[in-house]
């Protein structure tokens, strides 16, 4: 799967093992030696009018920062990984903390680095520990460039202890069906209705090819839940959710109803994504809704406390009239 125009660059990053496969399997594109992936002199000079053109540009180097964040929801510990950014463009992206920094995929290649950590933090866990993964970009997509997932779980399963975790919003899951990993891997595909896929989530799988992926991951045995996530107050809302809701009854599998658990994240959103999609997708949603949204931090908003409750009164009473009895984890 290769969509992207031009590399950049570390140069250090061609002295592991990754770097040179990269180099090899991407050597038809022009590759640009930079000083630091966290700052291209050429990216912070365009526009937001660029954002779009910008995702086609891959950006391959070394991570630098391992710090270990606690979290206290699907998993314990939030984990700096394999990689950062995406090249999908979904409009409310909360990794879009700077267009120019944070919106292309940045792909790290001391895997060996970070899997070492890993394992090693595991092992000295007194009790097992669950580690989030894919908390800075979509493990899944990565894949498809570096085969990192194939190459990790099994060696995490032979030597670490506990568990690891990741979200997606793509289909591309066939490589992991047969990996030896013991149900210590917990996959959790992102749902949405599929108007807000298509007009929102822009280069993303569709609801079906998502449905379909984690009905795979459930019967190859992995632990699996679903977020819905983020929901989007849009015109519709309640009608779209309902309908999302429906299917999911329709097309899961009985195996993964009768196991999953589900997360629910409400969309927050800021100025600097009003500045880029206004100007690099005019013709898209206006997510901004001031009579809806206040504000949450600096340059931050999100939905108020009434449309907030009122929301998930509205699915809390959905989910349980559609799908039972299924566990809720959170509601954020």
């Amino acid at each position: 799967m290769n969509q992207f125009k031009r590399v950049f660059y570390e140069p250090e990053a061609l002295n592991y093992e990754l770097g040179k496969k990269l180099k090899q399997q991407l050597r038809e594109l022009a590759w640009t030696p930079i000083e630091s992936h966290n700052r291209i002199p050429e990216m912070l000079e365009k526009s937001n009018a660029e954002f779009g053109r910008m995702k086609q540009y891959l950006i391959i180097g070394t991570r630098k920062t391992h710090k270990y964040v606690e979290n206290h929801k699907v998993s314990d510990y939030l984990v700096p990984y394999t990689s950062s950014g995406c090249s999908a463009m979904c409009l409310y992206c909360y990794l879009v903390c700077n267009f120019n920094k944070c919106s292309y995929l940045r792909l790290f290649v001391n895997r060996e680095q970070m899997l070492e950590r890993l394992i090693r933090v595991s092992q000295k866990s007194e009790k097992p520990k669950t580690f989030e993964i894919g908390s800075n970009s979509d493990l899944i997509l990565e894949n498809t460039i570096t085969g990192n997932l194939e190459w990790m779980i099994p060696q995490f399963v032979e030597k670490g202890r506990g568990m690891v975790t990741f979200p997606s919003k793509f289909h591309m899951v066939e490589p992991l069906l047969d990996l030896p990993h013991q149900g210590r891997v917990i996959f959790r595909m992102s749902v949405n209705p599929q108007s807000i896929i298509s007009r929102i989530e822009l280069g993303t799988s569709s609801l079906e090819e998502r449905i379909e992926a984690v009905n795979k991951m459930c019967g190859a045995g992995y632990p699996c839940g679903l977020l819905i996530a983020p929901v989007i107050l849009t015109e519709g809302w309640r009608q779209a959710y309902t309908e999302l809701l429906l299917t999911l009854r329709e097309k899961l599998s009985l195996e993964m109803k009768r196991q999953m658990f589900l997360e629910i994240i409400f969309m927050t959103y800021s100025y600097v994504h009003r500045a880029i999609n206004e100007e690099a997708f005019p013709a898209a949603p206006r997510l901004y809704d001031e009579q809806m949204m206040t504000g949450r931090g600096r340059g931050k908003y999100c939905y108020n406390q009434e449309s907030r409750s009122g929301a998930e009164a509205y699915l809390r009473g959905e989910i349980r009239r559609i799908l039972g009895e299924v566990k809720i984890l959170y509601v954020v």
